[in-house]
């Protein structure tokens, strides 16, 4: 009895290395990250995680300020560097309060309290999140990351006080004489101590195991609450969509130029890019989704899923290009969309006199909150406006916004292309500004005239002869009518053109060149389809999108 209470006196009082207190940090933010996963899946309706939807309230604060710099980093992958950032950072904070709770347990209480409510915060902030869910799931956070904290931190006192204890020396039986410069001294000698580091390492390895348990029970309660997120979802809705046939359609997909590496002409939908503010994808139950057009509309009125694929439909093939994208960049895509008119619903709705033509806005809002404008009379002008349902013969991919989303022929997509669409509105011009405009973007957007080349690469090392030099080129609404290619500071030379299905698409382009041995520059620049030349001009992409000509420089050599 004695014993055992010297024994758990022994405990608590045992101070718990450094290294150990950041382990069981570690593990409790995991294991808190974890469990928020979890009541999130369990929760069903593709309600986001709190690591979601702080990441969303981030995107949101720091959005106008990090764009470009997380797209020039990350590219498409912007968001799940976001999400891996989140989940470091917190793992790294649960390693410091760790620390900081090895010898004040309130500070780690207090740091997982704060993540809570960080999180909660967030939740009723989020457009696809409910309160409720964000209430359970934040509680669940931080009672599981203390808990964890606390056993793994009482695991490791207990560890110390029974084995990190340094054995004492023993001393031998008899004296055993010694020599020194052939002098015999007499003495006794001690027997090496017994190393204190054996007993530390037993105690090490078994906290570390306990340790590395509570992370991979983390990992595995993370996944299967993100398979539940995912039950049911878009993605099981949208398997069972069997697509109309289209009323009407453009002229057919045209052969790609055969040229090694250069850009097909049609988009596959997953190389298509994407790049948008929505961290998690919303997830949609057809049954209940309906689309409104609302507003300032004379006819207010909703549509249903089964409703707007039993419209007539239009089958049209159109370049998309992403404002962020800079000179050379590949946020730029081709694909066949199906889709009803906008125009069409504009006119069942009723749009008033007075906000008919460039006065009127038509503003697109997303499920998850996101908006997008853009003039009215763009909507009516004769180029391709749709709300699209189906993309490359399929119904819309979930993360290019399933079940419908707009897309405009010669816009940039971040005052048009409203994905995962739950709402359009009539309204006028300068009635409303769409997500990105009060972060520092223009109001318009039309895509600029723009060229690139595919091949060769940057940097290649060619044979001297005849050499293919091709890539794409692009101005949607107006088309494009010639492309020029430059060695060097050479003449301009015209290049070879392929089909297009319309001025609503990019081009691809071919230059037969006949190379010289040595370092060259290749420049390109393209005319759109109403006589305007690229310009030379170098422009950031922010405000209204990126110009100048694409060059790149090669090595040409004899063999």
């Amino acid at each position: 009895m004695h014993q055992d209470t010297a024994t758990a006196r022994a405990s608590r009082a045992a101070v718990v290395p450094r290294g150990w207190a950041a382990g069981a940090g570690f593990a409790a933010a995991a294991a808190a990250l974890a469990a928020g996963e979890l009541v999130a899946g369990v929760a069903g309706g593709g309600q986001p995680s709190p690591v979601a939807v702080v990441g969303s309230a981030f995107i949101d604060r720091f959005a106008a300020s990090l764009k470009e710099v997380a797209v020039a980093l990350f590219g498409t992958n912007d968001k799940a560097a976001l999400v891996v950032g989140i989940v470091v950072i917190s793992l790294a904070l649960g390693a410091l309060l760790g620390v900081a709770a090895r010898r004040r347990f309130a500070v780690g209480v207090s740091g997982f309290v704060v993540f809570g409510a960080v999180g909660f915060q967030s939740y009723r902030t989020d457009e696809l999140a409910r309160t409720a869910t964000g209430l359970v799931a934040s509680l669940a956070a931080v009672a599981v990351g203390i808990s964890v904290l606390w056993a793994l931190l009482s695991r490791a006192r207990v560890l110390v006080a029974g084995f990190g204890v340094a054995v004492p020396p023993v001393e031998a039986a008899e004296p055993v004489p010694s020599v020194v410069d052939g002098v015999a001294v007499g003495g006794r000698l001690e027997a090496a101590p017994t190393s204190a580091m054996v007993p530390m390492a037993v105690a090490r390895r078994a906290f570390l195991a306990t340790s590395a348990a509570v992370v991979a029970a983390a990992g595995v309660a993370a996944t299967v609450g993100r398979r539940l997120a995912s039950a049911g979802s878009s993605e099981a809705a949208r398997s069972k969509v069997v697509l109309p046939r289209p009323t009407s359609s453009g002229p057919a997909a045209v052969p790609s130029l055969e040229v090694a590496r250069v850009s097909p002409y049609i988009t596959p939908n997953e190389d298509f890019y994407r790049i948008d503010t929505a961290l998690t994808v919303p997830q949609v139950d057809l049954a209940t989704w309906r689309l409104r057009f609302g507003g300032r509309a004379e006819r207010p009125f909703e549509l249903t899923y089964d409703d707007l694929l039993a419209l007539e439909s239009v089958e049209e093939t159109v370049t998309l290009s992403c404002v962020s994208n800079r000179v050379g960049g590949d946020l730029v895509g081709n694909a066949v969309w199906q889709g009803v008119p906008l125009g069409v619903l504009l006119e069942r709705a009723g749009v008033p006199e007075g906000l008919r033509g460039s006065t009127g806005q038509v503003v697109g809002r997303s499920l998850d909150g996101w908006t997008a404008g853009f003039p009215m009379d763009v909507a009516t002008d004769g180029r391709v406006a749709m709300v699209a349902y189906a993309m490359n013969g399929e119904p819309l991919p979930v993360r290019h916004g399933f079940p419908a989303r707009l897309v405009v022929a010669g816009l940039y997509g971040y005052v048009s292309a409203t994905k995962w669409l739950d709402t359009i509105e009539v309204t006028g011009w300068d009635d409303f500004d769409g997500y990105w405009v009060p972060r520092g973007w223009s109001k318009e957007g039309p895509i600029k005239t723009m060229s690139r080349i595919d091949v060769p690469g940057g940097g290649a090392e060619l044979k001297a002869g005849l050499v293919d030099v091709a890539g794409v080129a692009w101005a949607p609404s107006r088309g494009i009518s010639t492309v020029e290619v430059r060695i060097d500071d050479g003449p301009w030379r015209q290049c070879e053109l392929g089909e297009v299905a319309s001025e609503n698409t990019w081009v691809q382009w071919r230059y037969r060149w006949r190379a010289p041995v040595g370092d060259r520059r290749i420049t390109v620049r393209a005319t759109d389809g109403d006589g305007e030349t690229q310009t030379p001009v170098v422009a950031a992409p922010a405000p209204d999108g990126a110009t100048g000509w694409h060059s790149r420089t090669v090595k040409v050599s004899a063999d």
